[in-house]
């Protein structure tokens, strides 16, 4: 697939759908921005592209719980759909609100039946939190055939990314599902400190379980996360970058080129 192609699928209350655009464009590919009444309706197919991502936002004013109605829409509307994009090893992100979608979908952590087995739910301050935070970039040591998250490959050890979330906290149905997310390799990214180690409030800004951040679905190919790789993509969006240091630059930006370039060596 010379020309990457990717969704934006978006709905009422989406709002980064343009940023999020523009870190994919910055990365290679080309972008649509397509409502989910498009794809519902047959008017537009998810077959014809790539990668789909699910952009931050409040969508549908985060009625019932951040993300539910979408999520609701995703599973009964466009589940086939889904699953057979998904069987044809093509790539899925979502951020912030599109993470809560993903996991109230089913399709993250994920299984064969799109059962929900973990939720994103009120931060523990109780609070609208937006700021920058430091995120430690897991190892994830795999078989050689399903390598690590196809994601996150040759990130820095330790990245600084923004959050702006009220509903961020990461819960898992159980014990035994927080201990498939471990032993599977999962857990992508985590709150850390500047130094990288664990560390509480505010450094994790929600009180997610394990300071667990952001997951992967079993394949690697399917990512979400809670902070916005998609608004630290240039230098200038870099708190400290009046500072000239030349260590600074936009992190975010990888993410979105890793899942492009995988796009572009197998489709």
């Amino acid at each position: 697939m010379g020309n990457v192609k990717v969704c934006i699928l978006r709905s009422a209350g989406t709002n980064c759908d343009r940023e999020t655009g523009f870190a994919f464009e910055k990365a290679g590919a080309s972008v649509d921005y397509v409502h989910i009444n498009r794809m519902a309706s047959g008017e537009a197919r998810l077959s014809d592209y790539g990668i789909i991502a699910f952009p931050g936002g409040f969508t549908y004013g985060d009625d019932v719980a951040a993300g539910k109605i979408f999520a609701n829409e995703l599973k009964y509307k466009l589940g086939d759909d889904i699953r057979d994009f998904l069987k044809e090893g093509k790539l899925i992100i979502g951020i912030c609100n599109g993470f809560q979608i993903l996991v109230k979908a089913g399709l993250l952590p994920g299984n064969d039946g799109m059962v929900q087995d973990a939720s994103l739910v009120i931060n523990d301050s109780g609070k609208f939190e937006d700021r920058w935070v430091y995120l430690k970039s897991q190892v994830l040591k795999v078989s050689r055939s399903r390598n690590k998250c196809v994601w996150t490959r040759n990130l820095p050890g330790i990245i600084y990314l923004p959050v702006a979330h009220g509903e961020g906290k990461f819960i898992t149905r159980d014990k035994t599902t927080l201990a498939r997310l471990k032993k599977n390799g999962q857990i992508v990214f985590r709150y850390c400190d500047s130094d990288g180690n664990n560390a509480g409030y505010p450094d994790n800004p929600n009180g997610s379980i394990g300071d667990i951040a952001g997951i992967c679905d079993d394949t690697g190919r399917v990512l979400g996360l809670m902070p916005h790789p998609e608004r630290h993509v240039e230098l200038m969006q870099h708190p400290r970058w009046t500072s000239r240091d030349k260590k600074l630059k936009g992190e975010g930006l990888l993410i979105f080129k890793n899942g492009v370039d995988y796009i572009k060596k197998y489709f």
